[in-house]
């Protein structure tokens, strides 16, 4: 996969990586708080062996992309996460792509198909609810998580949680190692309250919800959403009874075969 970095008119840079020819249909794999694109770098070899191009961003504060220079949430609101994905989109030169969002990656893309619809051919989430409210509390639990529990045990034990794939906690660990607990409760401020229901009812383009059996708590939130997208033609629930919130990891076989039915259809 090749490392490339978009700039955004703020100065900041956000890094991506980029896999498959270039003449192919676009796919974006954009992950959630906490990870990191090496989240999908085997779905990207996937995608990319069967023609696709394929970009795989880190958003800003993860992976190989800079945190912003304060931990000012506002540096972190939802549309201003989104708008670095547009920057890497102009850099990569792709107006129109098949967005795949897990958690806050589908979060971002609720927010940009409500301003930038005609830039998706089509939108999938998995782990994303279209709406939250959640107490000022819940922000502060990730560095009181870290705090309380030191790093290397709460990212060891936030892995386990995350993923009943023995050979994926690894590298879930090594993501939350290198994450900064006070990005996490800059970006939980913005993301504890917020609804984009409307953004996705209003989209014309194919959506695809890949819900995930063992994701408990965000099948709770999605209860509540759901009910308003039945009978869409434009819209198709997938259930992934073994997947969890990164269900890419532990139902990879089924998460990317909902996919390639999806695309084609």
């Amino acid at each position: 996969m090749r490392q490339l970095f978009a700039t955004r008119r703020d100065g900041l840079s956000l890094a991506y990586g980029e896999a498959g020819p270039q003449d192919g249909e676009t796919v974006v794999l954009c992950h959630g708080l906490a990870a990191g694109g090496a989240q999908f770098r085997a779905d990207a070899d996937y995608f990319a062996a069967l023609s696709f191009r394929v970009l795989v961003p880190d958003l800003r504060g993860h992976g190989a992309s800079p945190a912003a220079k304060s931990y000012d949430p506002a540096n972190y609101a939802i549309p201003v996460m989104a708008d670095d994905l547009i920057a890497m989109l102009d850099a990569a030169g792709a107006d129109r792509v098949h967005w795949v969002g897990n958690s806050l990656g589908g979060i971002l893309a609720f927010d940009l198909i409500g301003r930038f619809p005609e830039r998706f051919a089509s939108l999938a989430t998995f782990g994303t609810a279209h709406a939250l409210g959640l107490p000022g509390a819940a922000a502060r639990a990730i560095p009181l998580l870290y705090g309380a529990l030191g790093k290397g045990f709460a990212s060891w034990s936030t892995a386990m949680m995350t993923t009943r794939n023995k050979a994926a906690r690894p590298l879930v660990e090594k993501l939350l190692r290198q994450f900064d607990p006070k990005v996490g409760e800059a970006i939980a401020q913005n993301v504890r309250r917020y609804d984009l229901t409307a953004n996705a009812l209003a989209f014309p383009g194919p959506m695809l919800l890949m819900r995930g059996g063992r994701d408990v708590q965000v099948n709770l939130a999605l209860a509540r959403t759901l009910p308003r997208f039945a009978g869409r033609p434009n819209f198709t629930l997938v259930e992934l009874r073994e997947g969890g919130h990164c269900a890419n990891l532990d139902a990879t076989d089924e998460w990317r075969a909902a996919l390639l039915s999806f695309w084609r259809r």
